[in-house]
């Protein structure tokens, strides 16, 4: 694994053309070392971009920054905590993968951070108290958040004859049964990698028995063969079943849902805000080519939930830099051209509220909206429950869109990983 770092490392900074600069080469080295999952091509260019504009302002640091593959980070980067030659810091989705990890001691707190650096004055509360707090303490930074929706092309809706987005669950439905008649697959989904199928679930359940129970499903303090998860689990089989998806879902990836979406074979994929980030580097045009509207409701009196991950930096209990690496983090979350870069490239919101809104498209302002107007932000599935109940949820999803028949044992086996996981 160490071997494998270190010719990452190298890669990278033969790729990026990061070079130590002459300070440093002369012996007043600030050395940094990055371990992060921005590993697509959107991702690595922006944060090549960040550091390169730091290192040109702070001639005496060293940045050995290595990406790895999303899902091969899940579990690289706890091989690494474990080890003895953990990153400085690295980027972590907020939620019960960092309170995990601070539970088992792999991380340090950064209230001294800070408060040194006011990020209470640029950090929206909401954020704040939902994504940095863990045990009392500040162990995260934020770096930018996402918001999950239905992300549709307007002249596939359009030519078949949809002229007012569903609000409703009535309303959904029959905009997918119009679609359908249009020749045209109402919903993309690809969740080859099980991940992009969790929206669905988190979605069904939030808009129906609402964010308290699920927040109690997440801590294992309700079950998965409980009605109300059956019940979600029902409506998104009836949605299979009428074959308003795309077929063969597990066949592809997001970015495959995207193009289908992009190319007019289907109407609609539920997705975050990164999809942004990738139809606008095949120059699609926001609002034109491609826009969002929320996930509608279906139980009234339910608090509508705003779904999405909040990407972040946390600093290692063994960092061997820890003020080095404090000081490049306070800078990826105070710096404003560094935030705009980022949100950008990535197709996120920025995490500084500072940032100035003219960089945002049109699509992503209503994202922004529709965060603001939802009574309370959610963690998708994989980061609100524990890594190890994560793994036989995403589980449950790949099997429930490869034979949705089975769901009622499928929530059997889960519930079954749930009393192991929690100790029921």
């Amino acid at each position: 694994m160490r071997r494998r770092l270190i010719l990452s490392v190298i890669t990278l900074l033969i790729v990026v053309g990061i070079v130590i600069p002459a300070a440093a080469q002369e012996g007043e080295v600030k050395q940094v070392t990055i371990m992060h999952y921005f590993s697509g091509e959107l991702g690595n260019k922006a944060i090549a971009e960040i550091i390169t504009n730091f290192t040109a302002e702070h001639k005496d640091f060293v940045i050995l920054s290595n990406p790895i593959g999303h899902e091969d980070f899940k579990t690289t980067i706890l091989i690494m905590l474990a080890g003895d030659e953990p990153p400085d810091f690295f980027s972590y989705w907020a939620g019960a993968r960092v309170q995990f990890v601070v539970d088992a001691g792999r991380l340090a707190p950064i209230d001294d951070m800070w408060e040194s650096a006011a990020l209470d004055d640029i950090i929206p509360a909401s954020l704040v108290s939902g994504a940095t707090m863990y045990n009392g303490q500040h162990y995260l930074i934020p770096f930018n958040y996402h918001f999950a929706g239905f992300f549709y092309n307007p002249q596939v809706f359009a030519d078949a004859g949809i002229t007012a987005l569903p609000t409703t669950w009535d309303e959904f439905l029959a905009a997918c049964e119009t679609l359908k008649a249009a020749g045209v697959a109402p919903i993309a989904l690809g969740s080859m990698n099980r991940w992009p199928a969790q929206f669905w679930f988190d979605y069904l359940l939030l808009r129906t028995a609402g964010p308290e129970y699920r927040a109690r499903l997440m801590a294992g303090e309700a079950a998965y063969t409980d009605p109300e998860v059956v019940r979600a689990m029902e409506m998104w089989k009836e949605l299979v079943d009428k074959e308003y998806f795309y077929p063969d879902a597990n066949a592809y990836d997001w970015t495959d849902a995207a193009n289908q979406v992009a190319n007019g074979e289907a109407g609609m994929t539920l997705m975050g805000t990164w999809i942004t980030g990738y139809w606008d580097g095949m120059d699609q045009v926001a609002g034109e080519n491609y826009d969002v509207f929320p996930f509608p409701t279906i139980d009234e009196g339910v608090p509508m939930a705003a779904v999405g991950p909040v990407d972040g930096w946390v600093l290692t209990a063994g960092a061997k830099h820890p003020d080095n690496a404090k000081e490049l983090m306070t800078y990826l979350i105070s710096d404003l051209d560094a935030q705009a870069i980022w949100a950008k490239g990535q197709g996120a919101l920025a995490a500084n509220a500072n940032v100035d809104q003219a960089i945002y498209s049109s699509v992503m302002i209503k994202a922004l909206d529709n965060v603001k107007a939802a009574d309370t932000f959610a963690f998708n599935y994989d980061l609100a429950t524990t890594p190890p109940m994560a793994e036989g949820g995403l589980d449950l999803f790949a099997k429930f869109m490869d034979d949705p028949s089975g769901f009622q044992g499928y929530l059997e086996e889960t519930e079954a990983i749930a009393v192991e996981v929690f100790e029921k």
